[in-house]
């Protein structure tokens, strides 16, 4: 097989030119997201090419090294990214990249292998899980955009909250993160799902710096709703969203959105990035229908095959959620710095 080589994504100078040629390259791929991992989980982040020390890449594939005592060994590429494909460009690269990596699972270092991506020409690996995928193309203009929106769920709101005065301020202070995070814990603890650590949230300001925002809406004074977006290239990503359900009925998020898809398309951005969704959660699908864009279908691999298939959930997300039910507030936070480390 052809020769690989193992670099280090972080400090390889060859690194972020190869990102920023490459057209399947996202925010996933970045040194700033790989980085915020790294200082969050404490994952040993790799990548693995054909190309020689002092050539050009060409190709590669990005990896963690999850390490868990709850959950195990195992190679991620990437833990909490939506999507994350090989960058490559014959099926016998790819097939040369994903043989180092099963090497390790056969051997017994690592328990298995997740690919974010259902790429072309990744022999032996089974199907683990499936996403929904939403994306505006920004494209068009404007008016275009707006009259592809569902009328009463997402015209009428946007329309609502400017005439109920909601106000919006952006940035990545301490002060915005605080309430941010406020309602991520609200939110999360609705859905029965862990917060995530506001360290992660700390280091993805810090890693990312002006590619990263956090805009929140207000009502009379009071947050009301919150999204975290990211840009990359010509890509804005909607990553995170929050929300306080008292204020539902006035349109924030709607507001929130339509906001962050103006600023994207004024600067020249092509892509709306809406994020990955669980076919299963048909009220996050409908919502994100509502806004026009395209749907694709996430397929993520695994190898060695699974022993029980999950359609979307592992199962320790599983057990983190059941154990979200029975705790009560004040520990949201903390259970989410312990259990963000085992699930990915």
């Amino acid at each position: 097989m052809t020769k690989v080589y193992e670099i280090d994504p972080l400090h390889d100078d060859r690194w972020i030119p190869f990102l920023e040629k490459h057209p399947l390259a996202s925010v996933f791929h970045s040194t700033e997201w790989l980085s915020a991992l790294q200082q969050t989980y404490r994952y040993k982040v790799g990548a693995l090419t054909t190309s020689a020390p002092g050539n050009a890449l060409t190709n590669a594939l990005v990896f963690c090294r999850v390490r868990s005592w709850l959950t195990g060994p195992r190679l991620v590429s990437v833990p909490f990214s939506d999507h994350c494909a090989p960058l490559f460009e014959t099926e016998e690269q790819l097939e040369s990249l994903l043989g180092h990596l099963k090497q390790q699972c056969d051997r017994g270092t690592e328990q298995y292998l997740e690919i974010r991506s259902a790429a072309k020409g990744a022999g032996g690996m089974t199907n683990s899980a499936s996403f929904c995928l939403h994306r505006i193309d920004l494209r068009p203009e404007l008016n275009e955009l707006i009259r592809a929106f569902h009328a009463s769920c997402v015209r009428r709101k946007i329309a609502r909250a400017k005439r109920e005065g909601v106000t919006y301020e952006e940035g990545t202070s301490a002060e915005i993160l605080s309430e941010f995070y406020r309602m991520t814990v609200l939110t999360r603890r609705r859905h029965s799902v862990p917060p995530q650590p506001l360290s992660w949230f700390e280091n993805l300001i810090s890693c990312m710096g002006d590619m990263v925002r956090i805009r929140l809406a207000s009502y009379k004074g009071r947050p009301a709703a919150g999204i975290l977006t990211i840009r990359f290239k010509e890509t804005m990503t909607y990553k995170y969203g929050c929300s306080d359900a008292q204020f539902h009925r006035f349109g924030p998020m709607q507001f929130l959105i339509w906001t962050a898809i103006q600023e994207a398309k004024s600067d020249g951005l092509l892509e709306f990035d809406m994020g990955r969704t669980d076919f299963s959660n048909e009220g996050l699908l409908t919502f994100k229908d509502h806004w026009g864009g395209a749907r694709s279908t996430l397929t993520y691999v695994r190898y060695p095959e699974p022993r029980i298939h999950r359609p979307t959930e592992s199962a320790s997300f599983r057990i983190a959620k059941s154990l979200v039910g029975l705790a009560p507030p004040s520990l949201l936070a903390k259970a989410g710095d312990i259990l963000y480390h085992h699930i990915d």
